[in-house]
Order: C-alpha cells, then structure tokens, then sequence
C-alpha cells in the first residue's frame, strides 16, 4: 500500500493553516475538474488525488491522525502497528466499498463506501464527512470542519451610555460559510456504483459563486457594560461567521467607539471638562455651577485661580472595570476678562489698574523681556 503525501498533492507545506489548504484546493479543483478537461483520464485521476487528500488535510482529527501515519511511514512502522494505534484513538481502519479513493485512503480513513439510505436525504460518510443529495443526483463536497471566521464591527456609544451601560442594536455584514457547498466553493456529482457513490465531476458552486463563503447581514442587540472605554474590545463568542456546526462558528469582536461630545473629552477613563471662569471669579474666589455627564455639581474655584490649573472630583470618571479603577471627572480652568463693560465699570477698572501701578507690581512679562 503506497503512502500518499497529500501535502505535495495540494502544494503546500506541512505547516500550512487551514486557509492556505482551502485555498490551494479551490485553485486545483478548478483546474483538473473534468467539466473543464472533458475526456482526460489524467485530469480525473488528479482530480480524484485533489478531494482526497483535502478531505483529510482539511478536517482537524484526520489531519492530525494523518501527520502521525506519515512519520510512523517513514521510520518503518508495521502497518498493523499503525492500524493498532489509530484503533486506539477511535478511527476506523476497515476498508469500505470503492469510492473513488485510494487503497491508502480506504485503509485508514474508510472511504465512502457502504451507500446512503434514502433517496434526497443528508447522510453522514464513513470518513466523517456530511454529505447531501444535490439537484439531479448529485452531493455537496465535504464541509471542511474547520472554524468559521471572526468578524469585526463597529458600536458607537455616548458618554452617559459608557458610564451607565446600554444596549445596542448593531447591524454587520457576515461572512458565512456557504450551506450549499460546505464552504468548499465546489459541488461535486456523484453516480451509484452498486452500493458505493463515485464522484464523476465538480463545479463552482452556484450560490457562492465558488467563493465558499456568502455576504449576509445581520442585526444583533448587543449589552454593553459600564465602564467601557474609547478603543476597547469585546468578544462576542460564536456570533462571528456561520459554520457547519455552532461550536464551529465564529467570533465576533466588536469595537468600542465614543461619540463627540460638545461639553466633555474622555482621556483613559478620566473625564475632563475646560470650564470658563471671569477673571475676578479667579482672583477672589468663588463658588460656580459646573456641568457634570449627568447634571450639575457646586465647585469651589480657590482665589488666585489662573488658567490651565485643575480642579479634579475624584471618583466621577468612568466607573471601574476589571483591574481599572474609577476614573476622576477633571476641570481645567480657562480664565476669561469681561468684554461688555459699562461706563461705570470701566471706571472701577481703571482705578483698580492705576492703583497697581503705584504698588509697583510685577510686570507679568518681565521673565519674557530678559532673553
């Protein structure tokens, strides 16, 4: 029984993934199908090496039993040594009726031989493979068995929203593997050859266009917690792309975006707020209403206050998560002289300007002056 190197027969290394198996039998398939080479015996034969070796490339276990085989084979390994231990881990080794595979392939996968019951039904291959009847008799090529894609989408959220949490309602396109084709991209026909089914061809497949995968859109409500910051991730599991089965399906990660926000930044989980105050609220001290994400706070402006200094109310951030602890909501102040004055305030102005110039006060630019 000759050993079959499926990874030369796909091109690929042996430490090729999962993508880069599908994808260079896609590109084969499309080549040597006999709907594309009518008549060659050759490209039937390559046709049949090609599902072969990727209907075990692409399934985990077999893969993983295969890899095993490979080095047993070339160390020499009894063959009856070999079948012993695939036993042992579940396999089954007995050889079923033909179907167009190797003697290789029937001795240690089990073929897909032994017929299906019934007419139009889905059945389940020796191998372990899902098979169902296609329109004029034929069936879908294997699904590949591997995990369907993680997705990424976008939710936008306010302020008050990451304090409090919220739920969202997201919409996404998917990618799903295609339930026609098993994610192949290729549907084969079959012919009942006592009671074995031989693969005869294989086309794209007409609804993914032999893409394997299909465009949907999909919505989802989402929860979003409190204390979510600007750029965090969340891991929604199995609410990715669609596979064959739901512990096969995807992720989905959904990125956290802020919206603007006329009043409030956000810096980490700090909040911050640049609050205008009058030049003589700054220099003698005061008492003013200040905005806070949800209301209104009392906030003491010390006397001698100038612009650019910081005034921080602990704890009225962006509440705690995880490790993180609660965030401080920050006021940066911005010193503002009065531009509407009256006749009469003009005149207290001047006073006030001229008496500081008898005290010979600093010259607030003087530092500025000695370059």
């Amino acid at each position: 029984m000759e050993f079959r190197d499926y990874y030369k027969v796909l091109g690929v290394e042996r430490n090729a993934t999962a993508a880069q198996i599908k994808s260079a039998y896609r590109k084969l398939a499309r080549k040597h199908h006999p709907d594309v080479n009518p008549g060659n015996k050759g490209a039937e034969n390559k046709f049949k090496e090609i599902n072969e070796a990727y209907q075990v490339l692409s399934d985990p276990e077999k893969r993983k039993k295969y890899d095993l085989l490979g080095a047993d084979w070339e160390r020499g390994a009894p063959e009856d040594e070999v079948l012993r231990r695939y036993a042992r881990a579940g396999a089954d080794s007995g050889a079923m009726g033909g179907g167009g595979f190797s003697d290789f392939f029937e001795r240690f996968f089990g073929g897909l031989g032994g017929g299906f019951p019934g007419g139009g039904r889905s059945a389940r291959g020796a191998a372990g493979f899902d098979f169902a009847d296609d329109i004029g008799g034929g069936f879908r090529t294997p699904r590949s068995m591997g995990k369907a894609p993680d997705l990424e989408a976008e939710v936008r959220i306010t302020l008050q929203e990451a304090i409090h949490g919220t739920k969202k309602r997201i919409d996404f396109v998917a990618h799903d593997e295609c339930d026609v084709c098993g994610g192949s991209g290729i549907v084969t026909r079959e012919q009942k050859r006592g009671n074995a089914r031989v693969i005869r061809s294989a086309e794209p497949c007409s609804k993914c266009s032999g893409a394997g995968v299909i465009q949907q859109r999909r919505q989802l409500e989402v929860t979003i917690p409190p204390g979510m910051t600007e750029g965090s991730r969340m891991r929604l599991k199995g609410q990715g792309g669609r596979g064959p089965r739901p512990e096969l399906n995807g992720d989905l990660f959904l990125n956290v975006r802020f919206e603007p926000n006329s009043v409030f930044t956000v810096s980490g989980r700090d909040v911050r707020c640049l609050l205008p105050v009058w030049d003589y609220e700054a220099a003698l001290g005061a008492e003013v209403t200040a905005p806070t994400p949800d209301g209104r706070v009392s906030l003491k402006i010390p006397p001698g206050s100038q612009s650019g200094r910081v005034l921080r109310l602990k704890g009225h951030g962006l509440p705690a998560r995880g490790k993180d602890p609660v965030g401080d909501l920050l006021y940066e102040l911005k010193v503002l002289a009065p531009t509407d004055l009256t006749d009469e305030e003009r005149d207290l102005m001047q006073q006030f300007a001229e008496r500081r110039r008898a005290r010979a006060v600093a010259d607030p630019r003087a530092d500025l002056m000695r370059g």
